[in-house]
């Protein structure tokens, strides 16, 4: 059984937080976001996770906590309702911003279908190489964030965090895109950029391999096997990082 408050964690910085890469790579998204002011969403979730959201020039940007001055403010009452919101099966209710309600239902609405498109692709959409770079870089940034959720909140998870060394972990696809895995204190936490001085790597040898390892059809071991999963430096933060891709997929599944 899933752990209702690590979801809510994964929902709110791997799931919203990617929006910030959507509104980078696809013009579309950015197009929805051509507000001059900024408008910026605070989620209040009790007892889980609290950020905020700020739309403005075709961006995007996720930070923790709730701003005072946010434009609209939306408290749930628990985390399950958080994650009810996040699959669309419950209606939030805002507190403070009913003049932004237009641009909750429209533009916001239409950012996060546009951002579903990409995370759940049918075969038809990933036959467009430009869609399926797009979905693929998106699918690495919500996984990469999603590993600290798992480390710092899941109680498997958090084992295996317990087991890692302080230090960096490189996250990557080789010559597209990277993450930093920032172990402090047995507490996980996620850079989307490449570390400096990594005392592990983890890299996928491309696009295509990586895809094909997010969507379950290829399997981890044998990439390793092959060299198609190039891993180096610290055993024990590659192994226990493993264990914990191994919880992400049953999150996202």
């Amino acid at each position: 059984m899933l752990d209702q408050k690590t979801m809510a964690y994964l929902n709110m910085y791997a799931i919203l937080g990617t929006l910030e890469n959507l509104c980078e790579l696809d013009p579309e998204a950015r197009a929805l976001m051509t507000n001059k002011k900024p408008i910026s969403l605070a989620f209040d979730v009790k007892d889980g996770p609290k950020a905020t959201l700020t739309f403005s020039n075709g961006r995007v940007q996720l930070q923790p906590g709730v701003a005072k001055n946010c434009s609209i403010k939306i408290p749930l009452s628990s985390c399950e309702k958080f994650n009810l919101v996040i699959e669309g099966k419950a209606t939030p209710i805002p507190v403070k911003g009913f003049q932004y309600i237009n641009f909750l239902l429209k533009d916001f609405d239409a950012l996060t279908k546009l951002l579903e498109k990409y995370l759940r692709a049918s075969e038809e959409d990933l036959a467009d190489p430009v869609f399926f770079e797009r979905s693929t870089q998106l699918m690495f940034y919500v996984i990469s964030v999603a590993l600290s959720q798992i480390g710092d909140y899941d109680e498997i998870g958090k084992f295996s965090a317990h087991l890692c060394p302080d230090g960096d972990v490189q996250f990557s696809i080789k010559d597209c895109v990277g993450a930093t895995i920032h172990i402090k204190d047995c507490v996980l936490s996620t850079e989307k950029k490449m570390p400096a001085n990594p005392r592990a790597i983890m890299e996928f040898a491309d696009l295509k391999l990586a895809r094909a390892l997010f969507d379950g059809k290829v399997n981890a071991l044998a990439c390793i096997g092959n060299g198609t999963i190039e891993m180096h430096g610290m055993v024990n933060m590659i192994d226990n990082l493993n264990r914990m891709l191994d919880r992400v997929a049953l999150y996202l599944a």
